[in-house]
């Protein structure tokens, strides 16, 4: 079985770093090349719609291969191509939808962030365009995250500028992120940090030229691989676990929370409005 996600970026993608061989698992993804090592697309993978519908992206969950199943694919990377990371989750799979579709919606929201923050894998995020809202969620939801020195460039969980709040799983992931107090200022107000900020906060661990983001995420990577894999991927359950069990317990009063709140006709307002406001946003 598989679950659909749009995201507002076409350039998304999860890539694996392999170590070793490929396995039939994963047979059928298509190998690149990042910083010299030999990568994998395994569960996020760009896809273009008509010019009538926009431009999406198709996050593809098997649950018939489980969580990252290869031992020989030990680590991966979110990456993107230059200016965006990813521009969050598409607001037009929450406006004007049916309570039933906003629940589906939800549903694969929940899901790739299970399988993403809850992965064995080595997670890299290698941020060289702006993430704000969904996209920041899955720059977060990585181990390590490398971000573009552009000024142009902005990261964080804007949601409250959209008359969203951010589910109680989102702010668990930035509180342990950055503590609790940056957190509550960060929510409440939707805030977008400048890169430099970002840092400071301690939103992303590293800064480097826009040109080095993929090379200093391969670099990462190798470091990281370096580590004995049991013990790593022990420390990250113990560390990580809590907080993934917490949505577990609560999928369901999640997703109807989510629905509920998604299409109080004060809320489909807030959305409209934001729509226009892009909009009338120079290009």
């Amino acid at each position: 079985m598989q679950h659909a996600l749009s995201f507002s970026s076409p350039v998304l993608s999860l890539v694996g770093f392999l170590h070793g061989k490929l396995t039939e698992a994963f047979s059928e993804a298509r190998p690149l090349r990042l910083g010299g090592l030999q990568c994998l697309q395994p569960c996020l993978l760009p896809h273009q719609r008509s010019a009538s519908t926009g431009s999406k992206i198709l996050v593809e969950m098997d649950d018939s291969t489980g969580r990252y199943p290869a031992p020989e694919n030990r680590g991966g990377g979110l990456s993107a191509l230059p200016k965006i990371f990813s521009a969050g989750l598409d607001i037009m799979e929450m406006y004007g939808k049916s309570p039933e579709h906003c629940g589906e919606f939800w549903k694969a929201v929940q899901e790739m962030w299970l399988r993403l923050y809850g992965s064995s894998m080595i997670t890299v995020a290698a941020i060289n365009g702006s993430s704000p809202a969904g996209g920041c969620l899955m720059a977060l939801a990585c181990d390590y995250r490398i971000m573009a020195e552009n000024p142009k460039y902005s990261i964080g969980l804007n949601e409250t500028q959209l008359g969203i709040v951010a589910p109680f799983w989102f702010k668990d992931t930035l509180v342990n992120t950055v503590g609790n107090r940056a957190a509550e200022l960060s929510l409440q107000l939707g805030l977008l940090y400048s890169a430099p900020d970002a840092l400071r906060t301690g939103l992303v661990d590293l800064l480097v030229p826009e040109d080095k983001v993929l090379s200093t995420a391969s670099q990462t990577m190798t470091q990281w691989l370096a580590i004995p894999d049991h013990a790593r991927q022990i420390t990250k359950s113990m560390m990580r676990k809590p907080t993934v069990d917490r949505l577990l317990a609560s999928r369901e009063p999640d997703v109807k929370n989510f629905v509920s709140f998604i299409t109080k006709d004060s809320i489909q307002k807030s959305l409209q409005v934001y729509m226009e406001r892009l909009k009338h946003r120079k290009p």
